[in-house]
């Protein structure tokens, strides 16, 4: 009986051991857009720059079609529509990001209802974005005099620092770069207005996304590298000094002074999947198209066992 335990407890050590040095062997490799949602991952990346690759926002459905990266931090409504056409195996594992949008104009004293007086640009024509900022001005009793479209964010931002009068929507960390161009330039947080029409602090943005194999085939190394992506999250409220120096080193952002200033406005949370189910699904109901006309399946939510 005595050798019986004996040689329980060992292959049981064994099996923890090899366990173990599974979850520490395996290199994880992610992909993210460069820019506000990539300062979830800063404080990680920059210890090991070489396992994670920024490309530009409108190239990040590619990492997903590849199917190579273990990781990829994208926009939440991009994720969930591949997922749902069967065009991706990654789930949900966290939201990362929760809102950096923010209205914005030169106009002194500027107001929100200055855009029913005057009307917006917005950037983005049949976005999620457009669809947002549209819903929190619906929301809060404001009907824009007019709404017109540009391209992207940096057009509504070269927009903004051209025409006195123009009211853009932008985002961090394009805002503060204005406000240190100019010191005329004011915002109002597309976040403050969602919560005071759901009662939510922001809304669902872009999020970590686990490839389905890896979840399989390395559940520790899995779980262990979502609590280092955690804690990567938490150094944007800790140590947004370090967080800072990391994004400039990997090019994420151009200054440590922008960097410091726009951090807090973009809105770094990790809410794991289980946790921001409630979450997603206020924010896809607000354009279920964006989502491919419904909200995400349960089975999109990653768990781990």
């Amino acid at each position: 009986m005595k050798k019986f335990v004996c040689l329980f407890l060992s292959l049981t050590l064994m099996m923890a051991l090899v366990s173990f040095a599974s979850a520490e062997g395996y290199t994880m490799k992610v992909t993210a857009p460069s820019g506000a949602p990539a300062l979830a991952l800063a404080a990680l990346a920059v210890e090991a720059p070489e396992n994670y690759s920024f490309v530009a926002a409108d190239t990040i459905a590619a990492a997903f079609a590849a199917n190579e990266a273990d990781f990829v931090i994208a926009p939440l409504n991009a994720g969930a529509r591949l997922y749902k056409g069967g065009k991706s195996t990654y789930k949900m594992a966290a939201v990362v990001s929760w809102g950096n949008l923010y209205f914005a104009s030169q106009k002194a004293d500027f107001q929100l209802s200055d855009i029913a007086a005057s009307g917006v640009t917005l950037f983005g024509e049949n976005t999620i974005n457009a669809s947002i900022a549209l819903y929190v001005l619906e929301q809060n009793g404001i009907t824009p005099a007019s709404v017109a479209y540009l391209a992207g964010a940096a057009d509504t931002q070269k927009l903004l620092l051209s025409d006195a009068d123009a009211i853009v929507l932008t985002a961090e960390p394009a805002l503060t770069a204005a406000k240190m161009n100019n010191e005329a330039v004011s915002g109002i947080a597309v976040n403050e207005l969602y919560q005071k029409a759901t009662g939510y602090e922001g809304f669902a943005q872009a999020a970590l996304f686990v490839r389905a194999e890896t979840a399989a085939e390395q559940p520790e190394a899995v779980k262990d590298f979502l609590a280092k992506i955690a804690e990567s999250c938490a150094k944007c409220e800790t140590d947004t000094q370090a967080v800072a120096e990391a994004a400039v080193a990997l090019e994420i952002l151009p200054k440590v002074p922008v960097a410091l200033k726009a951090i807090p406005g973009c809105a770094i949370r990790y809410v794991a999947a289980a946790d921001a189910k409630e979450q997603v699904e206020t924010t896809a109901k607000i354009d279920l198209s964006q989502y491919g006309g419904d909200v995400p399946a349960d089975d999109f939510y990653y768990a781990a066992e």
